[in-house]
């Protein structure tokens, strides 16, 4: 474990998952479109010139912040990323490189999880009994 991944301590993780179970009900093909039109990323993809970046030696935490400094879909792509990769996460997506990433991924799965059986639970209770 790195000095950074150390840093990502529980409360850090549950403001992640605070703002990606906004889209929890979102299908993925509405994130991929959302994340298609909107990301900032894909400026770069789109120019001819190579990337700027591509010529420095920098980290895939820098490059992380770099590409999405500012983006207005940061949490979108994450989530899409967790759903679609999980684990096996590669590259930077959602400002966070793919260590970071398989953190955010274990505490993601274990939430979504615990919440999908507690829906469950709740679902199976006849009407008012809690």
């Amino acid at each position: 474990m790195t000095d950074n991944d150390a840093s990502m301590n529980d409360d850090t993780l549950q403001a992640i998952m605070g703002r990606l179970d906004r889209l929890r009900s979102v299908p993925d093909s509405a994130l991929a479109e959302v994340v298609a039109e909107n990301c900032s990323c894909l400026d770069i993809r789109l120019s001819d010139d190579p990337p700027l970046w591509l010529s420095e030696l920098i980290s895939d935490r820098e490059l992380a912040a770099r590409l999405c400094a500012g983006c207005p879909v940061q949490d979108h792509c994450l989530e899409l990323e967790l759903r679609m990769s999980g684990e096996r996460t590669v590259g930077v997506w959602g400002a966070l490189d793919e260590s970071t990433r398989r953190l955010v991924y274990a505490y993601w799965d274990r939430t979504r999880r615990n919440q999908a059986r507690a829906a469950s639970s709740d679902e199976s209770r006849p009407d008012g009994e809690h």
